[in-house]
């Protein structure tokens, strides 16, 4: 992966790293707004008849949905990009007060290599707005942490009974082009 402009060209293993991962949690829910950086994961969950997958019209309806999961019993995931982390701060104070297990995966936008300008501003303040909401983030920048970030970040979450965040980076997930992008 030392060759910037390859990136996007290799086919990414991480999302089967997660999916092997949340598996081997026993989560049973994800829940997400479609987003390409996650789109390989979702298709993964989605073809698996153990794994409920809930599309959401907005982010902040998964935080309130993660609450019904956890206390159904059960372990859901949030998947989301850094631009929708935006939405659902507010949201964000149920896991808080509620105390309740939270575990999100985000996608980053805004980062190295972006093309977009428009993703700089959520990209910049995606961690410190997770923070002080009260939420714990961690970060993945190379396939060879993915497993053991994810891992731990679940067990953080289910243990402490909070709101954890894993931002995987640009780094890992490729950057975007707005010319081969738009083909």
């Amino acid at each position: 992966m030392s060759d910037d402009k390859n990136i996007k060209s290799e086919i990414p293993q991480w999302p089967n790293t997660i999916y092997n991962t949340i598996k081997s949690k026993n989560f049973s829910q994800v829940c997400y707004v479609p987003d390409a950086g996650h789109s390989k994961l979702i298709t993964l969950c989605e073809s698996d008849t153990d794994i409920d997958c809930v599309t959401l019209t907005t982010e902040e309806e998964g935080v309130a949905m993660l609450l019904g999961t956890w206390l159904g019993g059960k372990k859901g995931l949030l998947l989301m990009q850094s631009s929708g982390v935006g939405n659902i701060i507010n949201m964000l104070s149920l896991a808080k007060t509620c105390r309740y297990p939270m575990l999100m995966l985000v996608t980053m936008r805004g980062e190295w290599g972006e093309f977009n300008p428009w993703q700089n501003p959520m990209g910049e303040a995606c961690r410190p707005v997770l923070e002080k909401i009260g939420a714990r983030v961690f970060n993945v920048e190379d396939s060879i942490n993915v497993e053991t970030t994810i891992s731990a970040a679940a067990e953080f979450a289910f243990n402490s009974q909070q709101a954890v965040a894993v931002t995987l980076s640009q780094k890992l997930i490729g950057t975007k082009n707005f010319l081969t992008d738009m083909k």
